[in-house]
């Protein structure tokens, strides 16, 4: 804390992002009034006007880092961040706009804007920590609520925060729900995609598609056969890798990988 008799002070910063994960934390409703009154909130341009100077107790920081601007800024909030929190796939892992990384950005300011000599950006989309240290990650596109107060909480108690490392898989046994690839033929990133939504979209008869991000030492090669199977074709397969979490590393290689289970062409 900033001091003997105050409260902890929470900042929430943005990069390059759509505001989802913002969003999550005002969704928090009730339980964002309590821990309202638990810290004091010094930065948050998404639901206060107030803007104090750092030192903060704990950062969260949405976005990745796009431009060298964005890159200074992240620079500057983990020197006056005791705790700095990485928040959603942007942060964590360049996010959609990471596929920039997989072409010529040039040539996509180019053909979208008609001045691109305004546009100063960098050739590509990174997280966080690929710039600074960070404290801790929270996955998700966007986050998952009860991942966030959990995190916070434990951070206010002392207690280290704890996320699961184990893949979707689990949580779909865990809420009772038959996998949608051998009971239906659906293909799903579950099998290699770290758990925290609650097996959303395999709870309503869709394949998981990987927004939180790849799980610990995820056998990447042993799905994309198996998506294969169900009738992917090896561009597909790639582009299922390349979405929200296109420059995690395990599904930037799984994107560009092309073997002989997986090849380019039906």
């Amino acid at each position: 804390m900033t001091g003997p008799a105050s409260k902890p002070r929470l900042a929430v910063w943005k990069l390059a992002s759509c505001d989802g994960c913002q969003l999550t934390v005002l969704d928090c409703q009730d339980e964002l009034l309590t821990l309202a009154r638990q810290v004091e909130i010094a930065h948050f341009t998404e639901a206060t006007s107030a803007d104090a100077p750092g030192p903060y107790d704990i950062s969260l920081v949405e976005g990745s880092v796009t431009t060298a601007e964005d890159a200074a800024r992240i620079r500057r909030i983990r020197a006056v961040s005791r705790t700095l929190i990485t928040i959603g796939a942007c942060a964590t892992a360049g996010g959609i706009q990471a596929l920039r990384n997989f072409a010529d950005v040039a040539e996509f300011a180019t053909a979208v804007y008609a001045r691109p000599d305004y546009v100063a950006t960098l050739a590509t989309s990174t997280a966080v920590a690929d710039h600074v240290h960070v404290d801790f990650e929270l996955r998700g596109c966007p986050i998952d609520k009860r991942q966030l107060i959990g995190v916070l909480s434990a951070l206010l108690s002392g207690r280290k925060p704890r996320i699961p490392g184990h893949s979707v898989c689990q949580e779909c046994k865990l809420r009772g729900t038959a996998c949608v690839m051998v009971a239906h033929g659906t293909p799903c990133l579950g099998p290699v995609t770290q758990a925290g939504c609650g097996a959303i979209c395999p709870a309503f008869g869709r394949g998981c598609y990987g927004c939180f991000g790849p799980m610990a030492a995820p056998n990447t090669a042993a799905l994309k056969p198996a998506l294969r199977h169900l009738g992917m074709s090896g561009p597909e397969v790639s582009r299922v890798f390349a979405t929200f979490n296109a420059a995690a590393p395990e599904f930037q290689a799984a994107a560009s990988y092309v073997g002989p289970d997986c090849s380019a062409t039906r």
